[in-house]
């Protein structure tokens, strides 16, 4: 059972209207957002989100947990537990996250976005913008190697010694790749960041303030951050480690390019739905998110698109879980390039994980189906039992859908 007694056994809550009703779980009554009819079948739509939930939040002791899916263009919230366990306040659809490494879905739209714009070339080599690594091996990385994984074997984590930029700048002068760029996949927390400083600089301005103007701005993100706001605090949800210790982000060099968003399952739910071209933004917003799911390696069980992660649909959940195991995240996975770049698909599962020390994220859609789920958690637990929750609520809306 959880340490809190606000345990998803006992309370839950949904989004009605735009108002967040506390309710016991055989009164929760999914609902759509305000203006979206009532569907006949959101009772169901309810018993399947409740039901994969449930046994997560007592399996692995997870305080909060909110999720958002989307159907045609339908949503629905729902939340369980609290953000904090110390306070007891129930979470909510205006409670903080870190979603982790889904931040990275961002700095790839940012660079494809300033790729438009005329400011860089994804097929540019990183030190034609970075001339201090000039004469090193980022001669022989493109751009599009840093946001697929793809550089050589840069470390997963910038090494801790690391402090400032000029240290890594030292860092990757001296850098020696095990591998020739685009032969094998490394995921590498320092490749998509030196992305994200290339995409901000060459549009005149810091990583934050890049994506706060031009991608959440843009998308109507209006409650998302990378610095939470002192009046936003109190929605910021605590984290906890694996060994339930309290615990949030903490700044380091590339942070905010790799990992460092905070936002609301609302918020997420609305760039999900873009990336299926469900809202209207802007065109060149709107091309720059479909040209990220452009498909460059062939990992075998995958396709790496840019940052996100694609898979043939339908698939089945253990085919699902091969792409997600510790071999894959923490190994070096050889890869074929697609010749030329496969375009955007329909009928795939796109999906990408997120983590920090106290926070576990999801989010995966069916483009086809116009499916879309966001899974946010304050409480680091393993990559599988999210992937197997969010292909579980998925496939069963699907289902439903059908």
């Amino acid at each position: 059972m959880l340490s809190t007694p606000l345990s998803s056994h006992n309370v839950g809550s949904i989004i009605f209207g735009g108002i967040l009703l506390a309710v016991t779980p055989l009164m929760v009554n999914a609902a759509p957002q305000r203006g979206v009819s009532f569907p006949p079948n959101a009772q169901t739509i309810e018993a399947l989100i409740d039901s994969t939930v449930n046994p997560l939040m007592n399996e692995y002791g997870i305080p909060g947990i909110a999720i958002g899916v989307s159907i045609n263009g339908q949503q629905y919230f729902f939340s369980y537990g609290v953000s904090s366990k110390k306070t007891g306040e129930k979470v909510n659809e205006n409670t903080l996250f870190e979603i982790g490494s889904i931040s990275k879905t961002f700095t790839a739209t940012l660079a494809t976005y300033a790729q438009l714009e005329g400011k860089l070339t994804l097929t540019d080599k990183v030190s034609q913008y970075l001339p201090e690594l000039t004469g090193s091996h980022f001669d022989q990385v493109n751009l599009i190697h840093l946001a697929t994984h793809t550089a050589g074997n840069l470390p997963m984590q910038v090494p801790d010694n690391i402090t400032n930029n000029a240290e890594l700048i030292s860092y990757l002068k001296a850098w020696q790749p095990a591998y020739a760029a685009g032969t094998h996949r490394n995921y590498a927390n320092p490749s998509i960041g030196l992305l994200g400083v290339i995409a901000a600089k060459q549009l005149g301005q810091g990583f934050p303030e890049a994506v706060e103007q031009t991608l959440f701005r843009q998308l109507g993100m209006t409650n998302s951050y990378f610095m939470v706001p002192t009046n936003k605090m109190t929605d910021y949800a605590q984290g906890y480690n694996k060994q339930d210790q309290p615990v949030r982000l903490n700044p380091g060099v590339l942070a905010d390019e790799a990992y460092g968003i905070k936002t609301t399952v609302v918020d997420l739910l609305r760039f999900v739905e873009t990336n299926m071209q469900q809202h209207a933004v802007p065109a060149r917003l709107q091309r720059a998110i479909d040209t990220t799911h452009t498909g460059y390696f062939d990992v075998g069980m995958m396709t790496q698109a840019m940052i996100w992660e694609q898979y043939p649909y339908p698939i089945a959940l253990d085919k699902l879980l091969t792409g997600h195991t510790q071999d894959v995240v923490f190994g070096s996975m050889p890869v074929k390039a697609i010749t030329p770049p496969q375009a955007p698909q329909q009928n795939v599962w796109i999906n990408k994980t997120g983590s920090t020390g106290g926070f576990a994220a999801y989010v995966a859609y069916i483009p086809a189906k116009k499916l879309a789920l966001v899974l946010l958690s304050n409480k680091n637990y393993p990559v599988p039992p999210r992937v197997t929750a969010g292909y579980q609520i998925l496939t069963g809306l699907e289902i439903l859908q059908n």
